[in-house]
């Protein structure tokens, strides 16, 4: 790997007619407090990731409204405004958040509008680059929640929509209503229920952002499948988790991993992923 990690150096992906970002980016959910609730007890290091990874050649930052709740949104502002022309924001509104470790659905119009419009004035923002309906709401039908995230595209709010948390059937079923740029589901190593999805991204040119890329820490296990991971990674000389972010490199040209920490150390490892070839056989191995 590369003395100096960049995330260049995973190659480019293109996000809609006009954006084109390094395929590897950053996720800033874990730059709040315990729960994903408050504030993080060291703001200072939380700003300071969020600037290096921007160092680093981060051009993609993916967040919510709900990741604090507000939070994140308002540190990134803090840490990056303003902002340098190629970096997009990527942000989220359709969970409400009671307290630690809870979410709840809200995909509701006015709910959305509201979500929307706060995201924007803490971000500092006149439009969000990207804006992605965080989950279905089953007590919402999907073509009214996506309807207000067109109308406030149509008032220059929102440059793109995409989705989250979504079935192959939920995808289409969008796609039938507007036009998506992107699609956001758990998806690593020892979670794949999404390659349906992937696929069709891949068939769509979309970009398909996995969240828990790293299975939230547990690719650090020796079970199942981890055993092969710590192969790939020992023959590399580089950590399972980063060799779990290379693998989502290889997995699908549309791959566009968002590996999130409060660590600049941690950040810096996961930047280095970016710079791993994997083998055939390394592929072939992980399955």
């Amino acid at each position: 790997m590369n003395a100096t990690p960049n995330a260049a150096a995973a190659g480019q992906i293109k996000i809609g007619a006009d954006l084109t970002v390094n395929r590897l980016g950053y996720g800033a959910m874990r730059i709040t407090g315990r729960g994903i609730w408050g504030e993080p007890a060291d703001i200072p290091t939380a700003i300071r990731v969020v600037q290096r990874a921007v160092q680093l050649g981060v051009t993609f930052i993916d967040t919510a409204d709900s990741y604090g709740p507000e939070v994140s949104e308002t540190l990134i502002a803090q840490a990056l405004y303003p902002y340098p022309p190629e970096l997009v924001i990527a942000t989220k509104g359709g969970l409400v958040r009671p307290g630690p470790d809870i979410w709840n659905r809200n995909a509701q119009p006015q709910h959305l509008r509201e979500a929307c419009e706060g995201s924007l004035r803490r971000l500092r923002r006149d439009r969000i680059d990207v804006y992605q309906l965080h989950s279905p709401d089953p007590r919402v039908p999907l073509e009214d929640s996506l309807g207000e995230l067109i109308r406030l595209r149509a008032e220059g709010k929102i440059r793109y929509i995409g989705i989250s948390n979504v079935s192959l059937d939920e995808l289409e079923r969008a796609e039938r209503v507007t036009p998506l740029v992107s699609v956001q589901n758990r998806y690593n190593l020892e979670d794949r229920r999404s390659d349906p999805v992937i696929a069709h991204c891949e068939s769509q040119s979309m970009a398909f952002i996995p969240w828990a890329p790293l299975d939230s820490g547990r690719h650090a296990t020796q079970s199942g499948s981890m055993r092969a991971l710590a192969r790939v990674a020992d023959r590399h000389k580089v950590t399972v988790g980063q060799a779990a972010i290379a693998w989502l490199l290889h997995r699908s040209k549309v791959m566009l991993p968002i590996p999130g920490t409060a660590s600049v150390k941690h950040l810096e490892e996961n930047i280095a992923a970016a710079s791993i070839r994997l083998t055939p056989e390394d592929m072939r191995e992980l399955g």
